[in-house]
């Protein structure tokens, strides 16, 4: 498995270009399963999970085209396969988001449990409840989700808990249900709202998105999707932080500010300057930042794929901080691996206790999970000395070229196979 070795300690400078989102493109994929046609899908990032949706939506009988310049075309006319299975689907949990389309779609769907990170159990039941409520039935059998329905009806629906690819796969089930449905508590997140839009581009009858309420009109059929990737606001807000550990100066480009602004506001908090523009962010520091508590919450509050990322920064922190994670029960597995870097963290239930410390050692690093990965490579660039950081594949599922844009910015990190 390959290998990241960072040599810390220098500031970093200069621009870095976001690619478009990793979780507002593997939604898009999975809802060409609703469509008959070619569908044209610009700025896609070259990361492991679009790899593996793309290689799923193939196994299920869809044409594809991939080109140099982050298009990817597929023809969807001809899908024909109802099982998702669990070589793909074990690797990454968004491909859960086909069980919904190909229910629309074929009537009949066989997905198996998703895998991905192990940052808790994220059980895809309300999934399941919601389809239940729109007139499919579902058994498991042997690790396999399987549905089957004769014509989806649109119900009116009630998550228990704010989940986004829950929002997602049911919003996707009801474009094409027979009459309203009416999905509460819904996710808010920008890649709901992206998706939600797009679909109503191609034909599709969803208003509410955005807030708690989100209604559906079935339809017949939609027309094939065409879009660009909206930048990916947790590279983005990961790029700022990166800024920020380093006592740099970091222009972060083709990004939208207005959806990092919970982080903005932590960043600003803690002493670190940060200037919006319209489409970028310059993030500069010359001091240490102080400590900051955040709780991680849905969209619009903290998110948590940025917590392990900013627990990074209040480990080099004046004073102490507090985190909470609130969203999964089980997203502190990199707090080890900083503490192994000299850091000075103590867990209590879902808070982790930051007291700061001046300065991090290079170490041996083990990678956990997708975000996890980041925050490590953040704190082996502020270190002193070599860090080693293994188990990459993880941060290969969400950033693309990652050390290419660190040392674009003057880090010294490569990657050994």
């Amino acid at each position: 498995m390959d290998k990241i070795i960072v040599e810390g300690g220098n500031r970093l400078t200069g621009e870095v270009e976001i690619s478009g989102a990793k979780n507002a493109i593997l939604p898009v994929l999975a809802a060409t399963l609703l469509t008959r046609g070619v569908n044209k899908i610009t700025n896609a990032p070259k990361v492991r999970d679009v790899n593996t949706m793309v290689r799923l939506l193939a196994d299920l009988g869809a044409r594809v085209e991939r080109h140099d310049d982050g298009e990817i075309d597929l023809d969807t006319t001809n899908i024909n396969n109802h099982a998702a299975p669990y070589e793909l689907v074990s690797t990454m949990r968004a491909s859960c988001l086909v069980l919904g389309p190909l229910l629309a779609r074929l009537g009949r769907a066989k997905v198996s449990l998703p895998g991905g990170c192990a940052i808790g159990a994220r059980p895809i039941d309300l999934h399941m409840k919601g389809l239940e409520a729109m007139g499919a039935t579902l058994k498991l059998e042997k690790g396999y989700i399987d549905a089957s329905v004769d014509q989806l009806r649109g119900t009116q629906f009630y998550f228990d808990t704010v989940t986004v690819t829950g929002t997602a796969n049911l919003m996707m089930a009801a474009v094409l249900a027979d009459g309203e449905t009416v999905l509460e508590n819904v996710a808010k997140e920008p890649e709901v709202v992206f998706l939600a839009d797009l679909l109503n581009q191609a034909g599709a009858k969803i208003e509410g998105q955005g807030t708690d309420i989100m209604t559906i009109q079935g339809v017949t059929s939609l027309q094939a999707l065409e879009c660009k990737i909206l930048p990916d606001r947790i590279e983005a807000g990961t790029y700022m932080i990166a800024g920020a550990m380093t006592q740099g100066d970091v222009w972060v480009k083709n990004c939208e500010p207005k959806h990092v602004e919970a982080l903005t506001l932590k960043l600003i908090s803690s002493g670190v300057s940060v200037e919006t523009h319209e489409t970028s962010i310059r993030v500069f520091c010359d001091r240490r930042p102080h400590g900051v508590n955040i709780k991680t919450r849905p969209h619009p509050g903290f998110p948590t794929d940025f917590q392990a990322q900013f627990m990074a920064l209040m480990t080099l922190a004046e004073g102490q901080s507090i985190i909470t994670e609130d969203v999964f029960e089980n997203r502190f597995m990199h707090v080890a691996e900083l503490n192994r870097m000299g850091a000075n963290i103590e867990l209590e239930g879902r808070s982790a206790i930051v007291s700061g410390v001046a300065r991090l050692s290079g170490a041996p690093l083990m990678a956990t999970d997708l975000r996890a990965s980041a925050s490590l490579v953040l704190a082996a660039l502020s270190a002193e000395g070599e860090s080693v950081i293994s188990r990459v594949y993880h941060i290969d599922r969400g950033y693309e070229e990652i050390e290419k844009k660190l040392s674009q910015l003057g880090a010294k990190i490569r990657r050994v196979k």
